[in-house]
Parts: C-alpha cells; sequence; structure tokens
C-alpha cells in the first residue's frame, strides 16, 4: 500500500478547510484516511498546525507527501528550528 501525505477538503462552499492527512494514494481526496496530522486554514492567512512527529514517522515509512504539504512542512520545520 502506498501512503500519501496529502490535504483533505473540508469546510463548506466558498469557506475551504483542509485537514493533512496520511491516506491511501488509491483511496479518494475526501474519502477514508489512515491519520490526521495537521490541519491548513487558508481563509485564515495561510494558518496552519502539523505534527511533525506523526509527519516524520509516515515519511520514515515510504509515505509521499503533495507539493502543498511539502511547503507547509518545510514552513513547520523553520518555524521550530526559529523557536529554538
Amino acid at each position: 500500500m502506498a501512503v500519501a501525505i496529502r490535504l483533505r477538503r473540508e469546510g463548506s462552499k466558498d469557506r475551504p478547510y483542509y485537514r493533512v492527512v496520511a491516506a491511501d494514494s488509491r483511496a479518494r481526496r475526501d474519502g477514508r484516511y489512515i491519520e490526521v496530522l495537521g490541519t491548513y486554514d487558508p481563509m485564515a492567512d495561510g494558518a496552519y498546525k502539523l505534527d511533525l512527529e506523526k509527519v516524520e514517522k509516515w515519511l520514515g515509512h515510504g509515505a509521499k507527501a503533495s507539493e502543498t504539504v511539502t511547503s507547509l512542512i518545510k514552513r513547520e520545520r523553520k518555524a521550530v528550528a526559529a523557536a529554538e
């Protein structure tokens, strides 16, 4: 089973809200997922929250992140490094 780390759309029409999930790459965009790794709200100035431990675990197991999720991971890593 190939695992993808990607966005799962939630929210209403014209008010998108996303959950960052680990899912089987064959599953539908908003279908079944394995685990929730964080959230992303583009309407609130790109507010996001990621659990980097879970993300690293899945990447270590061979999961592939989508382009958008990759950029969120980079931003989160940069924010954690700046806080230290």
